[in-house]
């Protein structure tokens, strides 16, 4: 197993635990909770695959990553916690969830000749997706959209990263796990710190 299908099911596997968190924080039941865990980790990849014709789509016959949201939600079902570790863990996850599905959507891409400029794209939408999916089932106004949050845009930064640094003829496993820590670092660093992009 190579270190792009190892990040893609921690990516599955963190992104389908925001998911189960986001359904319980929302009072829903077992099945909701499996939806919303599905939507959350595959919703982004499964539109990048639409856009550039990738058939069949990242989830068909994959049962280990559908084995990992079942697990995911298990997890989140049998582990009590109260609301407000509830919002870290699901933040935290989210962070992870975004640097390791941004670097997934840009090697999927690249792999179909999409050129780097339209991979970082895909990248983006691959890693911010499937939360924008889940918060519409939730009847909440998406992460993406929020004013003050740097979700999308520390997709992008992280992206511009990774493709810069495949210039240098840097180990490409060290390039994805460089590109990873960017994304979630700066955007669990500007969460802290309050850092927003100016209104429009």
């Amino acid at each position: 197993m190579k270190l792009l299908d190892i990040i893609t099911y921690i990516g599955i596997f963190s992104f389908a635990i925001a998911g189960a968190l986001k359904a319980r924080t929302h009072r829903m039941d077992i099945f909701g909770a499996i939806v919303l865990a599905f939507i959350t980790s595959y919703g982004g990849g499964t539109l990048r695959d639409l856009l550039i014709g990738r058939s069949p789509v990242n989830w068909i016959n994959d049962n280990i990553a559908l084995v990992l949201v079942f697990l995911a939600t298990g997890i989140t079902f049998f582990f009590q916690l109260n609301f407000r570790l509830f919002r870290k863990m699901i933040f935290y996850t989210d962070a992870l969830g975004l640097g390791l599905f941004t670097v997934v959507g840009i090697e999927v891409s690249n792999h179909y000749g999409i050129n780097d400029f339209y991979a970082i794209v895909m990248g983006v939408i691959t890693a911010t997706f499937g939360g924008l999916i889940a918060d519409i089932f939730c009847n909440a106004v998406p992460n993406l959209l929020k004013r003050g949050e740097l979700y999308a845009t520390v997709c992008a930064i992280g992206g511009v990263c990774y493709v810069l640094l495949r210039r240098f003829e840097l180990n490409h496993d060290v390039n994805l796990i460089i590109c990873v820590l960017v994304i979630a670092g700066i955007r669990i660093y500007s969460k802290r710190k309050r850092l927003m992009l100016p209104e429009i």
